[in-house]
């Protein structure tokens, strides 16, 4: 039997297929466009499109666990809840969904509203799954590296109510542990869900103190301006797609996404130690960046 590998070229599916493959399993990575697929060695590339029925039944034959990753698209819901279905018409028998962070709280904003709606359908069927839901990426501020650089500004308007942001390498860890644990499973297992986040409550002025420490220079956050943001994010991508990011840093200025002591807890129980911290991946950012 084979896990199949949704999101499989992003910067979450690649690590997931490195990982299983090294576990010996095998693994098949769903992909647009199989001959340009550079996977690692005994992951197989298969050909399908999530919006694609007919590709997805051949993908999903013989599959036993599903990775779902959905990109935020405006189709984002359609290509969720149509492979779920098609998932359980399969046979699969565990399912890794990833999903978000306050799916069920930030209603207004349109990629974690329709997240939570992929939960709901799980929950109502008692889909065998496991529900990951990440905070805000570490890696997302990777791209910050001209304005805090040159201009000493980090300009991601989080706020001052916290967001306890979380590494990607942690997200992928926690899928494969999942992935392997219904893999091995001799039956489905039931429904649980993981918040996934990092140990500190991350503000705008604070993580403008870290890059400052780590760039060794004055750096200030540059504010809450919603506006300037969605003409920023405007510039390298559709209207809609700024508006929804928007709108979850508009959330994360009003209410904050800090996780609690339990949930950061019960990560580090699944992951065997504790989740990434930001500042490591500031440090480890810079080097990057020389």
């Amino acid at each position: 039997m084979t896990i199949l590998v949704t999101g499989s070229t992003g910067r979450i599916g690649t690590q997931i297929l490195h990982a299983l493959a090294r576990s010996g399993a095998a693994v098949r990575a769903l992909t647009r466009s199989p001959e340009k697929a550079r996977f690692p060695e005994g992951v197989t590339a298969v050909k399908g499109d999530l919006l694609d029925a007919d590709a997805m039944r051949q993908a999903l034959a013989g599959v036993k666990t599903l990775f779902l990753l959905v990109s935020n698209a405006p189709d984002e819901l359609t290509q969720a809840i149509n492979t779920l279905g098609l998932a359980r018409e399969a046979g699969v028998q565990g399912i890794v969904y990833l999903s978000v962070t306050r799916s069920a709280e930030f209603t207004d904003v349109a990629h974690f509203i329709g997240k939570y709606a992929v939960e709901r359908m799980i929950e109502q069927l008692d889909l065998p799954a496991t529900i990951l839901r990440p905070s805000y990426f570490f890696q997302n501020d990777a791209m910050l590296k001209e304005p805090l650089t040159k201009a000493g500004l980090y300009v991601s308007p989080v706020g001052n109510q916290g967001v306890s942001m979380v590494d990607v390498r942690d997200i992928a860890d926690a899928a494969v542990i999942e992935l392997l644990r219904r893999h091995g499973a001799a039956t489905a297992l039931p429904r649980t869900t993981y918040e996934l986040a990092g140990p500190d409550a991350l503000t705008g002025p604070l993580l403008a103190g870290i890059w400052a420490d780590v760039l060794n220079r004055d750096v200030r956050y540059a504010g809450n301006d919603l506006d300037v943001f969605e003409q920023n994010i405007k510039a390298n991508a559709p209207a809609w797609k700024a508006y929804d990011l928007r709108a979850m840093m508009r959330r994360y200025q009003i209410d904050g996404a800090v996780a609690t002591g339990p949930e950061i807890a019960r990560l580090t129980d699944l992951l065997g130690r504790p989740p990434r911290n930001y500042r490591d991946f500031a440090q480890e950012t810079l080097k990057q960046w020389q």
